[in-house]
């Protein structure tokens, strides 16, 4: 399998990105090109067209109502059931909520005490955030006044990194510490209390991805340049989980992509390299 570079799809982006991500395939714009956004000094959005070989700027949009500047995104998702939506999360405490078809403004929320590092959409007007206080919070935008924290860090303070919730299985979501070798598994249904710790990486761990066509499997990499894939068990043993498989990469791991569209693939992202490992 080979994979060949377009200088033309290339662009310069004016601030490094803290994340991409094409947006779910019912928004395809009516010329035909894929939609991609990026967060990093704003949130912007950029039609990629294949066919004309093309990377274009669509917008740029500012989460601030007061400055021209826009506090520094940290990430993003995309809302799949209603995918007008889009949320970021931000250093300043705030995540917000966009209608990117209007390039608007839904709504904005104080989500945590310090900044927030992550966010991820579980249903259509419900999505998690994870900040440095080291919480895991659930946000309804039919009820905007009130959050539900279902986890806390063990150790007072200490930040949690990524959040994945589990597209299979809605109550099911994942998260990582900072400097930490474990991944958190949640149970909405029982707050506080972890169902798993998955401990088996000899370093950090920097990035999660569940499997996009199962509810138990999920994948993980770390500062041990491993990834490694675990099934989840219906009861975890004493001795807790070993994983499915495990890969050993060139260095530390620092991104991870499953496949949506080709399930039995999972991108990994180390040292200047990105790998495609074949599940």
């Amino acid at each position: 399998m080979s994979l060949k570079p377009l200088p033309s799809l290339s662009f310069e982006h004016p601030y490094p990105p803290t994340k991409l991500m094409f947006s779910p395939p019912s928004l395809r714009r009516s010329s035909g090109g894929d939609l991609l956004a990026s967060s990093g000094d704003f949130l912007r959005l950029w039609e990629v067209n294949e066919d004309s070989s093309s990377a274009e700027p669509v917008s740029v949009l500012n989460n601030s109502k007061t400055s021209e500047f826009c506090a520094p995104l940290t990430s993003f998702d995309w809302n799949d059931v209603e995918p007008k939506r889009l949320g970021t999360c931000s250093i300043d405490t705030t995540c917000t909520i966009w209608d990117v078809e209007r390039s608007v403004v839904e709504t904005q929320l104080i989500a945590h005490d310090k900044e927030v590092h992550d966010i991820a959409w579980g249903e259509a007007r419900v999505f998690a955030s994870v900040s440095a206080d080291g919480s895991v919070r659930i946000f309804d935008l039919r009820d905007k006044e009130h959050s539900t924290i279902i986890y806390e860090s063990p150790q007072p303070d200490t930040p949690l990194l990524r959040l994945a919730w589990n597209k299979q299985d809605l109550r099911c979501m994942a998260t990582i510490l900072m400097d930490s070798n474990k991944v958190v598994i949640l149970d909405i249904r029982s707050p506080t209390m972890p169902v798993a710790e998955l401990e088996r990486h000899q370093g950090s761990v920097n990035a999660i991805a569940w499997a996009p066509q199962s509810c138990k499997h999920i994948c993980s990499g770390g500062d041990d340049a491993q990834a490694l894939i675990w099934e989840l068990p219906t009861m975890a043993g004493p001795n807790g989980i070993d994983p499915l498989s495990v890969y050993s990469a060139g260095s530390e791991i620092n991104q991870l992509q499953w496949s949506a569209s080709l399930p039995d693939w999972i991108g990994i992202a180390f040292a200047n390299k990105m790998q495609l490992l074949r599940v």
